[in-house]
């Protein structure tokens, strides 16, 4: 049985207010806010059966707003990197928000991280709408969004549903930062990741794929698992640690396995499926200064995200059998399975 409560809301500073609710299975449970889909606390049980809070979150609307980090939120539009905010289609050229170098970065200074998403109640967790109107950000059509979190034994089951009435690009993915040792721990150094895919995109200084490569026995190579230490090696100076993304042979219709992030300190561990043709991690690189909660200042490296997407500057990369255009016929799904286990 998965309980529901609604917690106090908070005040918007841009009016309105924000909703907050909790769900809990008894195993799991996790709080989310009304702005951005932002998942703002997420509890697991670790090898002694406590649990405890383990993503990076803020106290406050006004803290969330501040910050850019996206923590714990939906980022679209569009996830990742869109090349110079620019793309095309049967003839139409988009220019949308550059918010990043000269990238679209997560959809752009107000993307749906930033949204008022309107939250109700499910049986197993919380369903979550959201309609982007034509035009925002740069992308085309009015985009109408549900995204469903519901827990399930020890899982966190995330489901997003999107269309549009105009071709439009589309790829959604969740924010989190994971710190298993919990969300005060200062470092993601005693992590361990184990990574099922063996090819990943080559990027350039800017973030955006330009081919793909195998693993092959180098610091990419998650197949065995290994710390996140390497990530002072000089081969991650441009991007200040590891920021890059893993192909998966995935059919959309099936959860592929992707990989498990471990903590031997809490002996937590998260296994990641997803019907996504990528995952992109990132190692809390540009953290560094940024409002936590309780008054913490975060710091590099804190946490760890792993992004299930479509893949970096899908539209403009045809070569790289890319199609992330939904057509007003077609309907975008994605859906991603947590699973926290505890040894």
């Amino acid at each position: 049985m998965v309980r529901f409560r609604p917690l106090e809301p908070w005040e918007d500073p841009r009016g309105g207010l924000i909703e907050r609710v909790r769900i809990d299975n008894g195993i799991i449970a996790l709080e989310v806010l009304s702005l951005g889909g932002i998942i703002r606390s997420l509890w697991t049980p670790d090898k002694d059966g406590e649990r405890s809070n383990i993503v990076l979150g803020c106290d406050s609307a006004e803290d969330y707003l501040a910050q850019g980090a996206h923590l714990g939120a939906i980022a679209g539009r569009y996830a990742n990197r869109v090349a110079n905010g620019q793309m095309s289609f049967e003839g139409n050229n988009y220019q949308l928000d550059t918010n990043q170098l000269t990238n679209c970065l997560h959809g752009g200074s107000e993307g749906f991280n930033r949204k008022q998403w309107h939250i109700g109640q499910l049986s197993d967790g919380v369903r979550l709408s959201l309609i982007s109107p034509d035009g925002d950000m740069g992308f085309p059509g009015n985009c109408t969004v549900q995204l469903d979190y519901r827990l399930a034994g020890n899982n966190l089951y995330m489901e997003i549903f999107a269309s549009t009435d105009k071709a439009c690009p589309i790829s959604l993915t969740q924010h989190s930062y994971f710190n298993l040792e919990g969300a005060n721990a200062s470092s993601n150094r005693d992590h361990t990741l184990q990574v099922d895919s063996q090819k990943h995109f080559i990027l350039n200084e800017l973030g955006l794929p330009t081919g793909i490569e195998e693993v092959s026995g180098g610091l990419l190579d998650f197949s065995q698992a290994k710390g996140f230490d390497i990530q002072e090696d000089k081969q991650f100076s441009s991007t200040g640690g590891i920021d890059h993304c893993y192909l998966l042979s995935t059919n959309s219709d099936e959860l592929t396995r992707f990989g498990c992030l471990s903590s031997p300190k809490s002996g937590r561990s998260l296994t990641l499926y997803t019907n996504q043709p990528s995952v992109q991690i990132y190692g809390a690189n540009f953290l560094e200064g940024e409002k936590g909660r309780g008054g913490q200042v975060l710091s590099k490296h804190q946490g760890i995200c792993l992004e299930p997407q479509q893949i970096p500057d899908g539209p403009n990369q045809t070569k790289l059998f890319s199609d992330p255009w939904i057509k007003p016929d077609q309907v975008y799904h994605h859906i991603s399975r947590y699973q926290f286990e505890a040894v």
